[in-house]
């Protein structure tokens, strides 16, 4: 997991980065119930940010109007965002996935990602359910969705998508491949349900503000705070599940592909957890007869590959740690 902390300026963002978010996504609050940033503010946060650092865009709930949509699009695209997120509230599903792919097809050329988005909440308003996320974001070849909220009455995502229905929807994204993004008026008192969930990016805005609140400015302090608990979390200082034990002992050097034991080796490391199930998922579907030894470099992916292997009925032979601190675990498929 890393963290996400929304912006409104250059300010703002600065103070994120100060306080070692993952990205900074630049939105404005003040529009609708969630709305763009000016351009000339997305320039200035991208122009100073290094460019190995994430600055995203926000577009919020964007109009059924596929060519102004798309035209923003491009604009992220033109000004080296590194992903855009493009939501969806009182919009047929159909609708949605014309304006998805017009916008996949304006990016052909740019670094800039598409990620799609649906709000939890949007039962409320009588909008696209959350549970077609995934098919949603599958159908128009996005590289990864966000699930947020929309309310502001004290309600947050865990009020209206269950913990085992989220963790269910972001393994199926890390499957297909795409980044999974959770938000929705998150705090640190939901950080133990958000390990367990193990999304590849949380996102939040009141927790990272002056007295948590997400009408004042983003503050560096809160921010390294939240972050500082979410990395106890991946690191497994603080344990979020039932103690697993894992053996030591001496693992197989190797890289993807036959190792010289005759299985196959998917070394995880530098992948991100999507791209280490969704390897693993590529691997099982063109070989179901070959074990597989994937290396994994820390706790919440273990726990998501062991979900995975369960609720899709394969069996895990050995599980033990190498030297290099690195979880070594041994597949059937």
């Amino acid at each position: 997991m890393i963290l996400m902390v929304s912006v409104q300026n250059l300010e703002e963002a600065l103070q994120a980065l100060k306080g070692g978010a993952d990205i900074v996504d630049v939105k404005n609050l003040q529009e609708a119930m969630v709305g763009s940033a000016h351009p000339h503010v997305v320039r200035d946060v991208r122009n100073a940010i290094p460019m190995d650092r994430h600055a995203s865009v926000t577009l919020g709930v964007v109009p059924n109007q596929i060519g102004t949509v798309a035209m923003a699009v491009y604009t992220a695209g033109v000004l080296k965002a590194t992903s855009v997120k493009v939501g969806f509230m009182k919009t047929e599903y159909a609708a949605a996935v014309e304006t998805l792919s017009a916008c996949r097809e304006v990016l052909d050329g740019f670094d800039t990602k598409l990620i799609g988005c649906i709000f939890a909440d949007n039962t409320l308003y009588g909008g696209l359910e959350p549970h077609y996320m995934n098919k949603l974001a599958k159908e128009t070849r996005c590289d990864g969705w966000l699930l947020d909220t929309l309310t502001k009455d004290g309600r947050n995502l865990f009020d209206f998508v269950r913990e085992d229905e989220l963790k269910e929807m972001v393994l199926e994204g890390k499957e297909a491949g795409m980044s999974t993004a959770l938000s929705g008026h998150l705090n640190i008192k939901d950080l133990d349900e958000l390990a367990r969930i193990n999304p590849d990016i949380v996102g939040v805005r009141g927790a990272a503000c002056t007295k948590g609140d997400r009408d004042s400015r983003v503050d560096w302090e809160a921010v390294a705070e939240f972050k500082r608990q979410l990395d106890m979390r991946l690191t497994g200082e603080v344990n979020v599940y039932d103690a697993t034990p894992v053996a030591s002992g001496n693992g197989a050097s190797g890289a993807n592909g036959a190792s010289d034991s005759g299985w196959v080796v998917i070394d995880g490391t530098g992948k991100t957890c999507a791209g280490i199930i969704a390897a693993l998922t590529e691997q099982i579907s063109q070989d179901s007869k070959s074990f597989v030894e994937v290396v994994i470099p820390d706790v919440l992916n273990t726990y998501d590959v062991i979900v995975w292997a369960e609720t899709r009925n394969h069996t895990i032979i050995t599980q033990r740690k190498d030297p290099a601190g690195f979880v070594r675990m041994l597949i059937q498929p």
